[in-house]
């Protein structure tokens, strides 16, 4: 018959459980104190590179992109800081006049498109409102989407719709695009089209036809697309956010 451990066994096993928390406990504080350092020691560094090449981050874009990228790795926004070392070095400037640009395009193309511009053509606008004088600074899509999220602050009025792969639409009208609103997006720029039908979906989404008719009659209603019954088969739905892309297609 096996013996059971007894109650000294118990005792000494429970302690040495115990021993091995404390040191994995320990262990754990003192990893997080060195990774603490660390990023201490790389914020400083990078706060440094920010001060000596603040002219850099604002003209060059793709130095300006890996900048971003490695304020993101350590969680610093200094778009987000408006007090202290990253105010002085006024790198948010670039996107708070870049954002208020944006809005003057959005506002001077709204009647057309109801609010709904692909992100190349903002670009294309800017490049030319912007000119390319003594002081031009290159604007990249990246530059856009980071001026376009801070926008945010004005409420739902201005967002960002994925519509494929490095394909955007910004809209700066208020009011929520849902699941079925993005999906009759994305069809529409499939091969740089710019329209689609009630068919289409219903055969490339699988969809009934009243979710079709709903999806399309609210975008209608909303000004984002344009109806063409010219069509002897079917009604189509044209997007003119999507209508540069159609034709430099």
């Amino acid at each position: 018959m096996r013996r059971r451990p007894g109650v000294g066994a118990i005792h000494k096993q429970k302690l040495q459980q115990e021993k091995y928390k404390e040191k994995g406990s320990e262990i754990q504080e003192g990893q997080l104190i060195q990774m603490t350092r660390q990023l201490d020691v790389f914020r400083e560094n990078l706060e440094e590179f920010a001060a000596n090449h603040k002219n850099e981050i604002r003209k060059n874009a793709q130095f300006r992109r890996q900048f971003q990228e490695m304020c993101s790795a350590i969680g610093v926004d200094p778009l987000a800081s408006g007090k202290g070392f990253w105010s002085v070095l006024g790198i948010g400037d670039f996107y708070y006049e870049l954002g208020v640009q944006i809005v003057e395009v959005c506002l001077a193309t709204n009647y057309k498109n109801g609010g709904l511009i692909s992100l190349d053509e903002l670009r294309t606008r800017l490049v030319t409102a912007r000119g390319k004088g003594k002081h031009h600074q290159e604007i990249t899509l990246d530059d856009l989407l980071a001026a376009v999220k801070k926008l945010r602050i004005f409420g739902n009025g201005f967002s960002v719709v994925h519509v494929g792969k490095g394909k955007w639409l910004v809209q700066s009208v208020p009011g929520e695009l849902n699941m079925d609103h993005t999906a009759v997006l994305q069809q529409a720029s499939n091969s740089n089209r710019a329209w689609i039908s009630a068919n289409l979906l219903k055969n490339e989404l699988s969809w009934e036809d009243a979710r079709c008719q709903k999806a399309l009659q609210y975008m209608v209603k909303e000004g984002l697309a344009w109806i063409d019954t010219q069509d002897a088969d079917e009604k189509l739905y044209w997007f003119p956010s999507m209508f540069a892309a159609c034709v430099s297609a």
